[in-house]
C-alpha cells in the first residue's frame, strides 16, 4: 500500500520553528518529487514546496522562501520541512504529496498534520 505519514505538527508561538516529517512507505521515494502543501481553514490548498527526485533542485511559495528548508533522505524514505520564523498565517494542515516533478500531478497524498501558530 503506498502511503506517506506526516508527523510533527502542533502549536508554536508565533516566531518559533517546526520541523515537519512525512515518511513512505510501500513504494520508493526517489521514483517521485515530492511537495509539501498546506489548507488553512476555510482557504484552498496551496502550494509551499518541493523537491526533486533526486533533492538537487527546491522551490518555495513566495510566502515562505527564506523561512521553510525542504530536504529529503532517500535512504530513510524521508522528506521533511523544516519551519522558521513561523507566522499565525501558517497556520494549516500540512501534507506531502507525491508528483511526477514539480508542479506536476499529485500521485497520491498524506493524510496531513496540523500546525497551529499562535500565541
Amino acid at each position: 500500500q503506498l502511503q506517506f505519514v506526516e508527523s510533527g505538527g502542533g502549536l508554536v508561538q508565533p516566531g518559533g520553528s517546526l520541523r515537519l516529517s512525512c515518511a513512505a512507505s510501500g513504494f520508493t521515494l526517489n521514483y517521485y518529487a515530492i511537495g509539501w502543501f498546506r489548507q488553512a481553514p476555510g482557504k484552498e490548498r496551496e502550494g509551499v514546496s518541493c523537491i526533486s527526485r533526486s533533492g538537487d533542485s527546491t522551490n518555495y511559495a513566495d510566502s515562505v522562501k527564506g523561512r521553510f528548508t525542504i530536504s529529503r533522505d532517500n535512504a530513510k524514505n524521508m522528506v521533511y520541512l523544516h519551519m522558521n520564523s513561523l507566522k499565525p498565517e501558517d497556520t494549516a494542515v500540512y501534507y506531502c504529496a507525491a508528483q511526477s516533478y514539480c508542479s506536476g500531478p499529485v500521485h497520491f497524498w498524506g493524510k496531513g498534520t496540523l500546525v497551529t501558530v499562535s500565541s
